[in-house]
């Protein structure tokens, strides 16, 4: 006869064993004896194991079978206890909603160079309309009343600077998502210089101190103002450089916009657990400013505008990118500034929040990239 047992986990996994038992009725008589000839002629046969036997083997069968399915079930039940333990997330694949889009990081940086490139020549030609300082003295500033000058301040001022911005570009070049980071930078510098531009075109301020030397005036000499529009951009502006005589461009500070700028990049773009760094940042920023007052190198008016232009704008343009919301929100009135259909341009395929996350610039060559791979698996281990 044939039977077929079943054995049912409660769990997820359900074993199905099927075991063939073949027995042997002992009340079947057996066969007769074939005659040939006239004479019995006996068949050899294998011996039939006795039933017993073949009972004791189906139940050691049958109790593997149990301690297995017993096994199954304490694995199944390990598994489902631990499961928080083994569970994969599977990060979502965001690379579609932040392209990289270098095209248009490429238009942005021309943008800020060319109106870097129309500040040096505004500069110059507002230059030209400085009245004399024995004509029109300083103008009366609260901060110079009660700080004396300081001549080595204003050095003070630029080396800040120039470490802030190399910190920034450094850390620019390791960001992953440097393309999008990159315009919003470039579009933000052009922006504000041009601002500046207009700024201290319209209104032309006396130099604000006595012991300021400015180059002669040019007048019609348009060789001579090329010449010194060269030479401006060569020396990048910095008095450190030799490059800035010319006076006329205080309202507002350019070097507040750049370490106030450099600084709020920093502090966006890195990731909380570098407190410390940002704030070295914020002391080499807040320094730089402060030192351009102490130096007399500009009104207060010239560093609280330029503050104020900078933080402004980056904070108004950050908002608007990293809550979607409101690109489309019928009551937004941060979309009615002139350069929101720059801001769509630029923005338009970045559909989240960029994170802060770092990456090598270039790729690794493989042998570089083969050790990386061994030291972290000894990690793991």
């Amino acid at each position: 006869m044939a039977a077929s047992e079943l054995i049912q986990d409660s769990g997820d996994v359900r074993p199905h064993v099927e075991v063939n038992v073949t027995m042997t009725n002992p009340d079947t008589p057996p066969h007769p004896p074939r005659v040939a000839n006239g004479s019995l002629a006996f068949q050899a046969s294998s011996p039939t194991p006795p039933a017993d036997a073949q009972k004791q083997q189906e139940g050691s069968k049958l109790s593997s079978l149990f301690r297995q399915s017993q096994l199954i079930h304490s694995l199944s039940s390990g598994l489902r206890r631990h499961c928080d333990y083994v569970k994969i997330t599977v990060p979502e694949e965001c690379s579609n909603r932040l392209p990289k889009e270098w095209w248009k990081t490429g238009v942005a940086f021309l943008y800020a160079l060319f109106i870097l490139f129309f500040t040096t020549v505004i500069i110059t030609v507002v230059h030209e309309r400085v009245p004399d300082k024995s004509v029109s003295p300083p103008l009366p500033d609260k901060f110079f009343d009660y700080m004396d000058r300081v001549p080595w301040a204003f050095t003070v001022t630029e080396v800040n600077g120039l470490i802030l911005v190399g910190l920034w570009l450094v850390q620019l070049i390791f960001l992953k998502h440097k393309a999008i980071i990159g315009r919003r930078c470039f579009f933000l510098i052009g922006t504000l210089y041009m601002y500046r531009c207009v700024t201290m075109y319209i209104t032309t301020l006396p130099v604000p101190g006595k012991h300021m030397v400015c180059a002669p005036k040019l007048y019609n000499d348009s060789t001579g103002k090329i010449w010194r529009i060269l030479r401006l951009i060569s020396g990048g502006g910095l008095s450190l450089t030799g490059s800035h005589l010319m006076c006329g461009d205080f309202l507002y500070s350019g070097h507040t916009v750049m370490l106030t700028l450099s600084y709020l990049f920093i502090k966006e773009y890195s990731p909380r657990w570098m407190w410390w760094y940002q704030w070295i940042c914020w002391f080499l920023s807040a320094s730089g400013v402060v030192c351009i007052l102490i130096a007399h190198e500009h009104y207060s008016i010239d560093v609280v505008v330029g503050y104020f232009a900078t933080t402004r704008t980056f904070w108004w343009y950050h908002t608007m990118a990293n809550t979607h919301v409101l690109r489309q929100a019928p009551n937004n009135f941060l979309s009615r500034t002139w350069w929101n259909p720059i801001f769509n341009f630029l923005e338009r395929n970045v559909q989240t929040t960029v994170p802060v996350v770092f990456s090598w610039p270039v790729a690794l060559p493989s042998s570089c990239r083969q050790h990386y791979r061994m030291v972290e698996g000894g990690r793991d281990e």
